[in-house]
């Protein structure tokens, strides 16, 4: 909050009109003059939602202003162009009204000019050296200073977490925990990369990761201007892979029995169970204001998953049970030193599935076959991970067998970062974690054990006994969010340019999967029918039919990253066999359509299709 008070010998006050739909009733134009007054003019800003810590914070300001100048007379003057960040009319409305109750309780005479309306005024200011003061406030037992920007909000968790001080460990296929700085790299230099960015927790970029050039490069994805950091527009290349990955973690985890629901995308400040568990999560929240409420936008699907298991009426019988979201969007304001490209965004597509477990057996079970479920994810997507286990170091002395067999089944050393006390909701997690050319890594799979939440939502189920039980909680995300997973899988590709390797994303996200290049127009409505005959087989296929070169041509097919492109001049028309220029081999082979047909099916056997939407003749796509 801001304010400006003026010690005057009078100001005179004439409403004019309204100025917003909401503005104070009056019985007709008002005219009044106030003497001796100390005037107040106030902006109520962002953040100051709080009507009774406002109003108490503002009152305690007036009166000790007040007693220096030894003046009973106020006058609350709304000014809302004292700040460029006012908040809501109504909150306004409801500290000036409050303001003026408080003060009035306190002997004072205080009054308020009209709210909501133009007004004219005619002011005669002392002149003395306290008759013209300015200060900003915040509200009582607010420990955040304001300083012309909103405070940020963040949790107990957050703070706790960067203060926490944890020992890292690897521990190996054989069963051996080595302390990080004593265990042999050798062959396993990615692990390494993974120990030191977890270590000297150096997470900001010096140069711009390369899959940012590669995203705007191949038209998928670029930032967005009009809007926050961390948020990207999808051009319809990049929808196209983002839905795909979409379909298919939607299909893993309802296949994997979870029941598939759907949640608000904003939350009550003040909900007492929400309130308690924001300061549980490590995250930083965005807040939105709906009149006199304050809202966050949520950063997973925990709010909804859980108020709605709350509601639910559960027997052991029904438990492990799992209930599934992909969220559009989760959102984490994020630092502006953190944001990088894909690998960290404020809002972002996350699957976030929960599984309610009986006891700890059975979520150790569940945690497993969650595991399990991700090293798939990543083989389908041939990426490569360095696992890490972060635990509660009481957790792992008594369950130290179970974390060997977990490391024996991925079958390489992974880091284990033990705890000493636990800083939030989860007493262990596991995470498949990507390394990017820079040697920073992000975590793509990942599952916890949450021991707490069942009791701060009073979430039940009923046992063999009759009785009412707290279940665990798995908090699992499969394949971390999707946009992470395109920057993994650009990254992925920058690597292997830099070996001198040929960069192809795999071919069942390829945006287009055939592209068909007529030699001259002789050979356009043959092709024209042929793309027609492949786009039947569901395969993703265009028709370069621009008036460009036939170098030009395949040179852009290159660059595009075509698993296949198809040179037609004559001889193709006249035998019915393709020369198909093949980009994972870097080979050309003569193929009948039925082949390249079979072959293509065959390597994306069991993985979703979806039509391009972008025109399939080059001629009519806009360039963006």
């Amino acid at each position: 909050m801001r304010i400006l008070t003026i010690h005057a010998d009078y100001i005179e006050v004439e409403a004019l009109k309204k100025a917003i739909a909401d503005a104070e009733e009056l019985k007709e134009k008002e005219k009044k003059k106030y003497e001796e007054v100390l005037v107040v003019f106030t902006a109520v800003e962002q953040g100051d939602e709080d009507i009774e810590k406002t109003s108490n914070s503002l009152t305690t300001a007036i009166i000790e202003i007040s007693n220096q100048l030894k003046t009973k007379n106020i006058l609350l003057y709304p000014l809302v162009h004292l700040t460029s960040k006012p908040s809501a009319p109504r909150v306004a409305s409801k500290v000036i009204q409050k303001t003026e109750e408080l003060l009035k309780k306190e002997d004072f005479n205080s009054n308020h000019s009209p709210f909501g309306w133009y007004k004219g005024y005619t002011l005669k200011c002392k002149g003395h050296p306290l008759s013209e003061l300015s200060r900003e406030l915040k509200a009582e037992g607010d420990t955040g200073e304001i300083k012309g920007e909103k405070k940020e909000e963040f949790s107990k968790s957050l703070k706790e977490e960067e203060d926490m001080k944890s020992r890292f460990c690897i521990l190996t296929s054989e069963g051996e925990l080595i302390d990080c700085d004593k265990f042999n790299y050798k062959g396993y230099e990615e692990l390494k990369k993974l120990v030191e960015y977890e270590t000297k927790k150096i997470r900001a970029y010096e140069t711009e990761p390369p899959h940012i050039k590669l995203m705007k490069e191949q038209k998928l994805v670029d930032y967005e201007p009009g809007s926050d950091s961390g948020n990207f527009r999808f051009y319809p290349n990049g929808r196209l892979i983002k839905k795909l990955l979409e379909r298919k973690i939607d299909e893993i985890c309802i296949n994997f029995g979870a029941m598939e629901v759907e949640t608000p995308v904003m939350y009550d400040f003040e909900h007492p169970t929400l309130k308690k568990y924001l300061n549980r999560f490590p995250a930083r929240q965005y807040t939105v204001l709906s009149d006199d409420k304050k809202l966050f936008l949520r950063f997973s699907a925990c709010f909804g998953q859980f108020l709605m298991s709350h509601d639910m009426v559960m027997s052991y019988k029904h438990l492990p049970l799992k209930m599934y979201e992909l969220t559009r969007y989760s959102f984490r304001r994020e630092q502006g030193g953190e944001l990088a490209g894909l690998k960290r965004l404020r809002s972002f597509t996350m699957p976030d599935m929960h599984t309610l477990c009986a006891d700890t057996l059975q979520a150790q079970e569940a945690f497993e076959q969650e595991l399990e479920l991700g090293l798939l994810w990543i083989d389908m997507l041939s990426l490569k991970q360095e696992v890490a286990f972060r635990v509660l170091t009481e957790y792992y002395d008594a369950n130290k067998e179970w974390y060997k067999s977990l490391v024996k089944k991925i079958g390489k050393p992974a880091l284990i970062e033990l705890f000493p006390k636990r800083y939030a909701y989860f007493v262990t997690k596991f995470e498949f974690n990507f390394v990017d050319n820079m040697n920073k890594a992000s975590t793509l799979t990942t599952v916890q054990i949450d021991v707490e939440n069942a009791e701060t939502y009073d979430i039940n189920y009923i046992d063999a006994k009759g009785e009412k039980k707290r279940p665990l909680i798995l908090h699992a995300s499969i394949s971390g969010s999707i946009e992470r997973v395109i920057y993994a899988l650009l990254e992925n590709e920058a690597s292997k340019m830099k070996r001198g390797e040929k960069a192809m994303l795999p071919l069942w996200i390829c945006p287009t999967q055939i592209r068909i290049i007529p030699v001259n127009s002789e050979q356009l409505e043959y092709c024209k029918k042929l793309m027609e005959n492949l786009e039947n087989e569901n395969i993703r296929v265009d028709l370069d039919d621009r008036e460009e070169s036939l170098g030009k041509k395949i040179r852009e097919a290159e660059k595009n990253w075509i698993p296949y492109t198809l040179v037609i001049g004559k001889n193709e028309v006249e035998e019915k066999i393709l020369t198909v220029r093949i980009r994972e081999s870097g080979k050309e082979e003569k193929l009948d359509p039925e082949k390249l047909v079979q072959t293509i099916k065959e390597k994306t056997k069991g993985m979703p299709f979806e039509r391009l939407s972008l025109p399939n003749l080059l001629s009519r796509r806009p360039i963006f």
